[in-house]
Protein backbone atom coordinates (compact mmCIF):
# COMPACT_ATOMS: atom_id res chain seq x y z
CA UNK A 1 0.00 0.00 0.00
CA UNK A 2 1.55 3.45 -1.21
CA UNK A 3 1.24 6.47 1.28
CA UNK A 4 -1.26 9.27 0.08
CA UNK A 5 -0.22 12.36 -1.19
CA UNK A 6 -0.47 15.35 0.85
CA UNK A 7 -3.73 17.12 0.02
CA UNK A 8 -3.37 20.83 0.05
CA UNK A 9 -6.53 22.63 0.84
CA UNK A 10 -7.12 26.17 0.13
CA UNK A 11 -8.00 28.68 2.87
CA UNK A 12 -11.70 28.52 2.19
CA UNK A 13 -11.75 24.93 1.86
CA UNK A 14 -10.17 24.70 5.11
CA UNK A 15 -12.94 26.80 6.71
CA UNK A 16 -15.73 24.65 5.26
CA UNK A 17 -13.90 21.38 7.15
CA UNK A 18 -13.37 23.51 10.20
CA UNK A 19 -17.13 25.12 10.33
CA UNK A 20 -15.53 28.30 10.32
CA UNK A 21 -14.99 31.56 8.82
CA UNK A 22 -11.86 32.04 6.30
CA UNK A 23 -10.57 34.63 8.40
CA UNK A 24 -10.48 32.27 11.41
CA UNK A 25 -7.85 30.10 9.09
CA UNK A 26 -6.11 32.93 8.13
CA UNK A 27 -5.91 33.89 11.58
CA UNK A 28 -4.91 29.83 12.71
CA UNK A 29 -2.19 29.97 10.08
CA UNK A 30 -1.12 33.81 11.04
CA UNK A 31 -0.39 32.14 14.93
CA UNK A 32 1.02 29.64 14.46
CA UNK A 33 -2.03 27.23 15.32
CA UNK A 34 -2.51 25.64 11.64
CA UNK A 35 0.55 25.08 9.55
CA UNK A 36 0.72 26.41 6.00
CA UNK A 37 2.86 26.94 3.04
CA UNK A 38 2.58 29.97 0.70
CA UNK A 39 1.90 29.61 -3.28
CA UNK A 40 2.71 32.91 -4.50
CA UNK A 41 -0.18 35.44 -2.25
CA UNK A 42 -1.85 32.41 -1.55
CA UNK A 43 -1.86 30.01 1.64
CA UNK A 44 -2.15 26.38 1.25
CA UNK A 45 -2.76 24.36 3.77
CA UNK A 46 -2.46 20.15 4.14
CA UNK A 47 -5.22 18.62 4.73
CA UNK A 48 -3.97 16.18 7.64
CA UNK A 49 -3.26 19.45 9.25
CA UNK A 50 -7.17 20.42 9.30
CA UNK A 51 -8.11 17.10 10.58
CA UNK A 52 -5.93 17.30 13.53
CA UNK A 53 -7.55 20.09 14.47
CA UNK A 54 -10.80 18.34 14.09
CA UNK A 55 -9.46 15.53 16.22
CA UNK A 56 -9.81 15.93 20.07
CA UNK A 57 -6.80 14.93 21.80
CA UNK A 58 -6.73 11.29 23.26
CA UNK A 59 -7.21 11.31 26.80
CA UNK A 60 -3.61 9.97 28.73
CA UNK A 61 -4.24 7.00 29.45
CA UNK A 62 -5.35 6.28 25.56
CA UNK A 63 -2.19 8.20 24.44
CA UNK A 64 -0.37 5.94 26.61
CA UNK A 65 -1.69 2.24 25.10
CA UNK A 66 -0.82 4.22 21.65
CA UNK A 67 2.93 4.26 22.53
CA UNK A 68 2.69 1.10 24.27
CA UNK A 69 1.36 -0.64 20.75
CA UNK A 70 3.90 1.28 18.93
CA UNK A 71 6.78 -0.95 20.90
CA UNK A 72 4.56 -3.99 19.83
CA UNK A 73 4.56 -3.06 16.30
CA UNK A 74 8.13 -2.56 16.60
CA UNK A 75 8.36 -6.38 17.96
CA UNK A 76 5.85 -7.77 15.27
CA UNK A 77 7.41 -6.84 12.55
CA UNK A 78 10.65 -7.93 14.07
CA UNK A 79 9.46 -11.14 14.56
CA UNK A 80 5.81 -11.48 12.68
CA UNK A 81 5.35 -15.57 13.48
CA UNK A 82 5.85 -14.71 16.87
CA UNK A 83 3.50 -11.88 17.74
CA UNK A 84 1.26 -13.58 15.23
CA UNK A 85 0.63 -16.85 17.02
CA UNK A 86 0.72 -15.40 20.52
CA UNK A 87 -1.72 -12.52 20.04
CA UNK A 88 -4.03 -15.86 18.18
CA UNK A 89 -3.15 -17.97 21.55
CA UNK A 90 -4.46 -15.06 23.39
CA UNK A 91 -7.42 -13.88 21.31
CA UNK A 92 -8.48 -17.66 21.41
CA UNK A 93 -7.64 -17.70 25.34
CA UNK A 94 -9.47 -14.91 25.92
CA UNK A 95 -12.49 -16.24 23.85
CA UNK A 96 -12.43 -18.91 26.72
CA UNK A 97 -12.17 -16.91 29.87
CA UNK A 98 -15.41 -14.69 28.72
CA UNK A 99 -17.62 -17.05 27.41
CA UNK A 100 -20.72 -15.27 28.25
CA UNK A 101 -20.15 -13.49 24.79
CA UNK A 102 -19.64 -9.80 26.35
CA UNK A 103 -16.61 -9.14 24.47
CA UNK A 104 -17.46 -10.99 21.19
CA UNK A 105 -17.42 -7.77 18.99
CA UNK A 106 -13.90 -6.59 19.69
CA UNK A 107 -12.29 -10.97 19.98
CA UNK A 108 -14.19 -10.84 15.94
CA UNK A 109 -12.95 -7.85 15.13
CA UNK A 110 -9.23 -8.67 16.33
CA UNK A 111 -9.92 -12.02 14.72
CA UNK A 112 -10.33 -10.53 11.41
CA UNK A 113 -7.73 -8.33 11.69
CA UNK A 114 -5.51 -10.87 12.25
CA UNK A 115 -6.59 -12.82 9.25
CA UNK A 116 -5.24 -9.50 7.41
CA UNK A 117 -2.14 -9.66 8.14
CA UNK A 118 0.75 -8.65 9.78
CA UNK A 119 0.72 -4.90 7.82
CA UNK A 120 -2.88 -4.64 8.72
CA UNK A 121 -2.36 -5.28 12.51
CA UNK A 122 0.63 -2.75 12.52
CA UNK A 123 -1.71 -0.05 10.80
CA UNK A 124 -4.21 -0.51 13.26
CA UNK A 125 -2.23 -0.60 16.80
CA UNK A 126 -0.31 2.27 15.38
CA UNK A 127 -3.92 4.64 14.56
CA UNK A 128 -4.99 7.43 15.86
CA UNK A 129 -8.54 6.80 15.04
CA UNK A 130 -11.64 5.90 17.59
CA UNK A 131 -11.62 2.28 16.42
CA UNK A 132 -8.17 1.50 16.72
CA UNK A 133 -8.07 3.29 20.18
CA UNK A 134 -10.94 0.67 21.12
CA UNK A 135 -8.97 -2.04 20.00
CA UNK A 136 -6.41 -1.17 21.75
CA UNK A 137 -8.33 -1.53 24.99
CA UNK A 138 -9.26 -5.25 24.16
CA UNK A 139 -5.33 -6.17 22.70
CA UNK A 140 -4.12 -9.50 21.93
CA UNK A 141 -0.48 -8.77 22.11
CA UNK A 142 -0.25 -8.91 26.12
CA UNK A 143 3.40 -10.52 26.67
CA UNK A 144 4.94 -9.73 23.35
CA UNK A 145 6.63 -6.91 25.37
CA UNK A 146 9.00 -7.98 28.05
CA UNK A 147 8.22 -6.42 31.68
CA UNK A 148 11.40 -4.29 31.13
CA UNK A 149 10.83 -3.40 27.72
CA UNK A 150 7.17 -1.76 28.88
CA UNK A 151 8.66 0.11 31.48
CA UNK A 152 11.14 1.39 29.81
CA UNK A 153 7.92 3.04 26.84
CA UNK A 154 6.13 3.91 30.12
CA UNK A 155 8.93 5.86 31.35
CA UNK A 156 9.80 7.53 28.19
CA UNK A 157 6.10 8.29 27.79
CA UNK A 158 5.42 10.10 31.59
CA UNK A 159 9.10 11.95 30.39
CA UNK A 160 7.29 13.20 27.28
CA UNK A 161 3.76 13.63 28.60
CA UNK A 162 3.98 15.37 32.17
CA UNK A 163 0.97 15.32 33.84
CA UNK A 164 -0.68 18.59 33.79
CA UNK A 165 -1.28 19.65 37.86
CA UNK A 166 -4.83 20.86 38.36
CA UNK A 167 -5.09 24.52 39.90
CA UNK A 168 -6.75 24.49 43.50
Amino acid sequence: MSATPHVLLTTTEAAALLHCSRQHVVDLCDNGTLPSVRAGTHRRIRRDDVEQILRPPFRREVEKSLWLHRAVAGKLVADPQRGMVLARRNLAHRRQVHSDGSADVWFDAWGRLLDDGVDAVVDMITSRTEVAAELRQNTPFAGLLTERERLKVLAAFDATHPRVALSA
